[in-house]
């Protein structure tokens, strides 16, 4: 899942666009990844005080995230009952709308996307170079996606709408960008993304908007 060239902002030392053929990114719902997760986040500092109790941010020590084993992953269910709300998780047609609010997003800014997937818990794509840097592109995406959950009526965490009728936002902030810079990190990356759905026993998801890679 993390080939290429992981970065977590888009400074010149890291984004070279005459290198990058497409990135890699994920973004997850609210409470999924939180900021000081045992597996290493890319958070600077953890804004929610009870949730700073059980540490400050974490890093990964390498581009992949280490498994969690049994003690971790009782930890990270300890940390999430401290969040204000109940992690967001998307049902099969709150998935379903999060991909129609992408395929708004991807006629808008007219973004080349070789795969995606609309998970429980994250969301997958694969999306060829652009003027967009990925941070902005991941904003993109999750912001039309958010729209489309509101306008159908089913967001996920609609229940908590405030007096003035704000929802809380149902992903957290950032989002994860792999940047690819050859034809078989590509190839890999659009792999990962399609069998996604089919390590959790779903079926495989294709969109209209996503277009194949020739390479």
């Amino acid at each position: 899942m993390f080939n290429g060239l992981a970065c977590e902002t888009l400074s010149a030392a890291c984004y070279n666009p005459n290198v990058v053929l497409a990135s890699h990114i994920i973004f997850t719902a609210y409470g999924f990844w939180l900021p000081n997760d045992p597996r290493g986040s890319w958070s600077d500092f953890v804004r929610n005080w009870e949730i700073y109790w059980f540490g400050g941010p974490t890093k990964p020590n390498e581009q992949r995230p280490p498994p969690l084993d049994e003690q971790d992953d009782i930890l990270r269910l300890v940390q999430k009952t401290a969040l204000r709300y109940p992690p967001a998780e998307f049902d099969g047609v709150q998935a379903r709308a999060v991909a129609r609010g992408v395929a708004r997003a991807v006629e808008e800014s007219k973004y080349e996307v070789y795969a995606f997937t609309s998970m429980q818990s994250h969301a997958h794509a694969v999306v060829g170079r652009h003027d967009n840097p990925a941070e902005r592109i991941i904003s993109h995406l999750k912001a039309r996606g958010t729209q489309q959950l509101i306008a159908e009526g089913i967001h996920p965490l609609a229940k908590y709408q405030k007096p003035d009728g704000e929802i809380p936002r149902c992903w957290a902030r950032r989002g994860w960008k792999v940047f690819l810079d050859s034809v078989d990190d590509i190839e890999r990356a659009i792999s990962y993304v399609e069998d996604n759905p089919v390590k959790e026993g779903k079926r495989r998801q294709n969109w209209t908007f996503v277009k194949p890679y020739e390479g």
